[in-house]
Protein backbone atom coordinates (compact mmCIF):
# COMPACT_ATOMS: atom_id res chain seq x y z
CA UNK A 1 0.00 0.00 0.00
CA UNK A 2 0.78 3.64 -0.74
CA UNK A 3 0.43 6.71 0.61
CA UNK A 4 -0.83 10.07 -1.27
CA UNK A 5 -2.05 13.27 -0.16
CA UNK A 6 -4.39 15.04 -2.17
CA UNK A 7 -3.85 19.14 -3.12
CA UNK A 8 -7.25 19.40 -1.57
CA UNK A 9 -5.70 19.08 1.83
CA UNK A 10 -3.70 22.20 1.64
CA UNK A 11 -6.49 24.56 0.64
CA UNK A 12 -6.40 25.88 4.26
CA UNK A 13 -3.20 27.26 3.60
CA UNK A 14 -3.71 28.22 -0.16
CA UNK A 15 -6.40 30.40 0.29
CA UNK A 16 -4.68 32.18 3.07
CA UNK A 17 -1.92 32.56 0.73
CA UNK A 18 0.32 31.01 2.80
CA UNK A 19 1.10 28.03 -0.04
CA UNK A 20 0.17 27.21 -3.89
CA UNK A 21 0.22 24.24 -5.15
CA UNK A 22 3.35 23.95 -6.89
CA UNK A 23 4.57 24.56 -2.63
CA UNK A 24 2.12 21.27 -2.26
CA UNK A 25 4.64 19.13 -3.61
CA UNK A 26 7.73 19.62 -1.90
CA UNK A 27 5.22 19.92 1.37
CA UNK A 28 4.18 15.83 0.24
CA UNK A 29 7.80 15.24 -0.02
CA UNK A 30 8.70 16.15 2.72
CA UNK A 31 5.67 14.95 5.01
CA UNK A 32 6.46 11.49 4.01
CA UNK A 33 3.74 10.63 1.55
CA UNK A 34 5.11 8.58 -1.62
CA UNK A 35 2.64 10.55 -4.33
CA UNK A 36 0.53 13.51 -4.44
CA UNK A 37 -3.25 13.96 -6.14
CA UNK A 38 -3.71 17.03 -7.75
CA UNK A 39 -7.77 18.32 -7.19
CA UNK A 40 -8.37 20.74 -9.95
CA UNK A 41 -6.71 23.05 -10.91
CA UNK A 42 -6.74 27.48 -9.96
CA UNK A 43 -9.28 29.12 -11.79
CA UNK A 44 -8.23 30.35 -15.14
CA UNK A 45 -4.77 28.62 -15.96
CA UNK A 46 -4.12 26.68 -19.24
CA UNK A 47 -4.75 23.04 -18.01
CA UNK A 48 -1.90 22.02 -20.72
CA UNK A 49 0.36 24.18 -19.61
CA UNK A 50 -0.22 24.05 -15.89
CA UNK A 51 0.16 20.23 -15.95
CA UNK A 52 3.63 20.71 -17.73
CA UNK A 53 4.78 22.99 -14.94
CA UNK A 54 3.97 20.50 -12.29
CA UNK A 55 5.22 17.60 -13.84
CA UNK A 56 8.70 19.77 -13.68
CA UNK A 57 8.32 20.41 -10.25
CA UNK A 58 7.39 17.08 -9.37
CA UNK A 59 10.09 15.50 -11.51
CA UNK A 60 12.71 18.12 -9.66
CA UNK A 61 11.47 17.36 -6.09
CA UNK A 62 10.97 13.82 -6.70
CA UNK A 63 7.68 12.35 -6.09
CA UNK A 64 4.94 10.95 -8.67
CA UNK A 65 1.42 12.79 -9.05
CA UNK A 66 -0.67 9.88 -9.12
CA UNK A 67 -3.86 11.14 -9.96
CA UNK A 68 -5.78 14.27 -11.42
CA UNK A 69 -9.36 14.72 -9.78
CA UNK A 70 -11.05 17.38 -11.78
CA UNK A 71 -15.00 18.25 -11.58
CA UNK A 72 -17.68 17.80 -14.81
CA UNK A 73 -21.52 17.52 -14.71
CA UNK A 74 -22.75 15.61 -18.47
CA UNK A 75 -26.10 17.32 -17.72
CA UNK A 76 -25.67 20.78 -16.49
CA UNK A 77 -22.22 21.39 -17.45
CA UNK A 78 -20.74 23.93 -20.75
CA UNK A 79 -24.36 25.20 -20.62
CA UNK A 80 -25.97 21.72 -20.91
CA UNK A 81 -24.16 20.93 -24.05
CA UNK A 82 -22.69 17.16 -22.67
CA UNK A 83 -20.22 17.41 -26.06
CA UNK A 84 -18.63 20.13 -24.71
CA UNK A 85 -18.56 19.06 -21.43
CA UNK A 86 -17.21 15.45 -22.73
CA UNK A 87 -14.45 17.94 -24.38
CA UNK A 88 -13.71 19.66 -21.70
CA UNK A 89 -13.04 16.58 -19.40
CA UNK A 90 -10.44 15.10 -22.35
CA UNK A 91 -8.84 17.18 -22.16
CA UNK A 92 -8.14 17.25 -18.53
CA UNK A 93 -6.96 13.60 -19.37
CA UNK A 94 -4.60 14.88 -21.88
CA UNK A 95 -3.59 17.01 -18.56
CA UNK A 96 -3.51 13.74 -16.09
CA UNK A 97 -1.16 12.18 -19.03
CA UNK A 98 1.35 15.14 -18.80
CA UNK A 99 1.51 15.07 -14.83
CA UNK A 100 2.17 11.34 -15.62
CA UNK A 101 -0.92 9.91 -13.82
CA UNK A 102 -2.36 6.50 -13.32
CA UNK A 103 -6.03 7.78 -12.83
CA UNK A 104 -8.12 10.59 -13.35
CA UNK A 105 -11.03 11.00 -11.19
CA UNK A 106 -14.21 13.16 -12.81
CA UNK A 107 -17.53 14.45 -11.01
CA UNK A 108 -20.61 13.11 -13.56
CA UNK A 109 -23.39 15.65 -12.31
CA UNK A 110 -24.80 17.77 -9.18
CA UNK A 111 -28.24 16.07 -10.54
CA UNK A 112 -30.81 17.31 -13.10
CA UNK A 113 -31.86 20.77 -13.43
CA UNK A 114 -35.05 21.03 -12.87
CA UNK A 115 -35.81 17.82 -10.81
CA UNK A 116 -38.87 17.27 -11.59
CA UNK A 117 -39.63 13.75 -12.72
CA UNK A 118 -35.81 12.90 -13.20
CA UNK A 119 -34.54 10.50 -10.91
CA UNK A 120 -30.79 8.73 -11.16
CA UNK A 121 -32.56 5.59 -13.36
CA UNK A 122 -33.53 8.26 -15.83
CA UNK A 123 -30.77 9.44 -16.20
CA UNK A 124 -28.05 7.03 -15.31
CA UNK A 125 -27.77 5.62 -19.11
CA UNK A 126 -26.58 9.28 -19.98
CA UNK A 127 -23.97 9.68 -17.82
CA UNK A 128 -22.79 6.32 -18.25
CA UNK A 129 -22.62 7.34 -22.34
CA UNK A 130 -20.54 9.91 -21.13
CA UNK A 131 -18.25 8.55 -18.77
CA UNK A 132 -17.37 5.10 -21.43
CA UNK A 133 -16.29 7.88 -24.58
CA UNK A 134 -13.95 9.60 -21.78
CA UNK A 135 -12.45 6.01 -20.52
CA UNK A 136 -12.19 4.80 -23.60
CA UNK A 137 -10.05 7.95 -24.57
CA UNK A 138 -8.13 7.64 -21.64
CA UNK A 139 -7.46 4.14 -22.29
CA UNK A 140 -5.53 4.95 -25.21
CA UNK A 141 -3.30 6.91 -22.92
CA UNK A 142 -2.73 4.32 -20.17
CA UNK A 143 -5.36 5.91 -17.86
CA UNK A 144 -7.96 4.89 -16.04
CA UNK A 145 -10.87 6.56 -15.55
CA UNK A 146 -13.21 6.84 -11.72
CA UNK A 147 -16.66 8.03 -10.62
CA UNK A 148 -16.39 9.23 -6.91
CA UNK A 149 -19.07 8.80 -4.10
CA UNK A 150 -19.37 12.81 -4.61
CA UNK A 151 -21.92 15.48 -4.90
CA UNK A 152 -24.88 13.90 -3.39
CA UNK A 153 -26.82 13.19 -6.18
CA UNK A 154 -24.61 10.54 -7.53
CA UNK A 155 -23.13 9.18 -3.48
CA UNK A 156 -25.16 6.80 -2.52
CA UNK A 157 -22.85 3.69 -2.86
CA UNK A 158 -25.67 1.85 -4.99
CA UNK A 159 -25.73 4.39 -7.20
CA UNK A 160 -22.58 4.72 -7.80
CA UNK A 161 -22.72 0.31 -8.29
CA UNK A 162 -24.96 1.13 -10.91
CA UNK A 163 -23.28 3.55 -13.20
CA UNK A 164 -19.64 1.98 -13.06
CA UNK A 165 -21.88 -1.58 -14.12
CA UNK A 166 -23.85 0.47 -16.89
CA UNK A 167 -20.79 2.16 -18.32
CA UNK A 168 -19.35 -1.73 -17.92
CA UNK A 169 -16.24 -0.97 -18.96
CA UNK A 170 -12.95 -2.70 -17.85
CA UNK A 171 -10.96 1.04 -17.70
CA UNK A 172 -14.03 2.55 -15.13
CA UNK A 173 -13.79 2.28 -11.96
CA UNK A 174 -14.41 4.16 -8.39
CA UNK A 175 -12.52 6.41 -6.24
CA UNK A 176 -13.79 5.10 -2.74
CA UNK A 177 -14.14 7.83 -0.03
CA UNK A 178 -15.15 6.17 2.87
CA UNK A 179 -15.97 9.50 4.36
CA UNK A 180 -17.90 10.92 1.57
CA UNK A 181 -20.49 8.26 2.16
CA UNK A 182 -21.54 9.54 5.33
CA UNK A 183 -22.39 13.10 3.36
CA UNK A 184 -25.77 10.93 1.91
CA UNK A 185 -25.92 9.18 5.03
CA UNK A 186 -24.77 6.05 3.68
CA UNK A 187 -23.28 3.44 6.23
CA UNK A 188 -19.49 3.66 5.29
CA UNK A 189 -19.05 0.05 6.29
CA UNK A 190 -21.66 -1.07 3.81
CA UNK A 191 -20.94 1.26 1.49
CA UNK A 192 -17.16 0.22 1.01
CA UNK A 193 -17.65 -3.22 1.35
CA UNK A 194 -20.22 -2.85 -1.91
CA UNK A 195 -17.97 -0.39 -3.64
CA UNK A 196 -14.03 -2.25 -2.88
CA UNK A 197 -14.78 -4.57 -5.98
CA UNK A 198 -14.58 -1.39 -8.05
CA UNK A 199 -11.54 0.40 -6.46
CA UNK A 200 -8.96 1.87 -8.25
CA UNK A 201 -8.03 5.10 -6.05
CA UNK A 202 -8.99 5.50 -2.04
CA UNK A 203 -9.57 8.15 -0.21
CA UNK A 204 -9.16 8.23 3.49
CA UNK A 205 -11.09 10.97 5.37
CA UNK A 206 -12.79 11.30 8.72
CA UNK A 207 -15.98 13.08 9.82
CA UNK A 208 -17.50 14.33 12.61
CA UNK A 209 -21.45 12.99 12.83
CA UNK A 210 -24.30 14.69 15.12
CA UNK A 211 -27.84 13.10 14.59
CA UNK A 212 -29.80 15.90 13.49
CA UNK A 213 -32.76 15.77 16.25
CA UNK A 214 -30.10 17.46 17.88
CA UNK A 215 -28.72 21.17 18.63
CA UNK A 216 -27.18 22.67 15.88
CA UNK A 217 -23.26 22.45 16.90
CA UNK A 218 -22.27 25.34 15.20
CA UNK A 219 -19.95 26.19 12.95
CA UNK A 220 -17.85 23.95 11.04
CA UNK A 221 -20.86 21.81 10.66
CA UNK A 222 -22.55 21.28 7.34
CA UNK A 223 -26.01 19.11 6.56
CA UNK A 224 -25.94 15.80 5.07
CA UNK A 225 -28.79 14.93 2.64
CA UNK A 226 -30.77 13.91 5.63
CA UNK A 227 -30.32 16.54 7.92
CA UNK A 228 -27.91 15.16 10.04
CA UNK A 229 -24.44 17.10 11.20
CA UNK A 230 -21.44 16.54 9.83
CA UNK A 231 -17.78 18.27 9.87
CA UNK A 232 -14.31 16.75 8.31
CA UNK A 233 -11.98 16.22 10.46
CA UNK A 234 -8.34 14.30 11.60
CA UNK A 235 -8.18 10.77 10.41
CA UNK A 236 -9.13 8.46 13.49
CA UNK A 237 -11.01 11.32 15.71
CA UNK A 238 -14.29 10.92 13.74
CA UNK A 239 -16.71 8.74 13.39
CA UNK A 240 -15.63 6.98 10.32
CA UNK A 241 -14.31 3.17 10.97
CA UNK A 242 -11.41 3.48 8.91
CA UNK A 243 -10.06 0.30 9.71
CA UNK A 244 -13.00 -2.26 8.99
CA UNK A 245 -13.38 0.25 5.87
CA UNK A 246 -9.81 -0.68 5.11
CA UNK A 247 -10.75 -4.63 6.35
CA UNK A 248 -12.91 -4.50 3.06
CA UNK A 249 -11.37 -3.17 0.58
CA UNK A 250 -8.25 -5.87 1.46
CA UNK A 251 -10.66 -8.45 1.29
CA UNK A 252 -12.12 -6.72 -2.28
CA UNK A 253 -7.82 -7.25 -3.21
CA UNK A 254 -7.18 -3.57 -3.23
CA UNK A 255 -3.26 -2.42 -2.68
CA UNK A 256 -3.42 0.69 -4.57
CA UNK A 257 -2.69 4.47 -3.41
CA UNK A 258 -4.63 5.38 -0.45
CA UNK A 259 -4.73 9.63 -0.46
CA UNK A 260 -5.63 11.47 2.60
CA UNK A 261 -7.97 14.25 1.86
CA UNK A 262 -8.00 16.57 5.01
CA UNK A 263 -10.85 18.91 5.17
CA UNK A 264 -11.10 19.63 8.80
CA UNK A 265 -10.56 22.88 10.73
CA UNK A 266 -7.98 22.16 12.08
CA UNK A 267 -4.87 23.62 11.09
CA UNK A 268 -4.19 21.15 7.79
CA UNK A 269 -0.58 20.38 8.02
CA UNK A 270 -1.15 19.13 12.05
CA UNK A 271 -4.64 17.66 10.63
CA UNK A 272 -2.64 16.24 7.65
CA UNK A 273 0.52 14.98 9.82
CA UNK A 274 -1.50 13.15 12.53
CA UNK A 275 -3.61 11.92 9.85
CA UNK A 276 -1.04 9.99 8.12
CA UNK A 277 0.75 8.51 11.06
CA UNK A 278 -2.93 7.53 11.94
CA UNK A 279 -3.22 5.91 8.83
CA UNK A 280 -0.24 4.40 8.62
CA UNK A 281 -0.87 1.89 11.87
CA UNK A 282 -4.52 1.60 10.80
CA UNK A 283 -3.49 0.24 7.32
CA UNK A 284 -1.04 -2.17 9.64
CA UNK A 285 -3.60 -3.06 11.52
CA UNK A 286 -5.88 -4.20 8.63
CA UNK A 287 -3.45 -5.38 6.34
CA UNK A 288 -0.82 -6.51 8.48
CA UNK A 289 2.89 -5.80 8.94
Amino acid sequence: MKFAVSSWSFMQYIRAGRMDYPDCIAKAKEMGFDAIEFAAFPEGVDPIEYAKMLRAESDRVGIPICNFAVGADFLNGSDGDTAAEIAKVKTLVDAAEIMGCQTLRHDVTGGPRPRTWQGYDTVVGKLADACREITEYAKAKGIKTMTENHGLFSQDSLRVEKLINTVASDNFGQLVDMGNFLCADDDPVLAVGRCAPYAFYVHAKDFIIKSGNSADPGEGFALTRGGNFRRATIIGHGSVPVVQCLRALKSAGYDGYIAIEFEGIEDCIEGIRIGLDNLKHYVAEAYGG
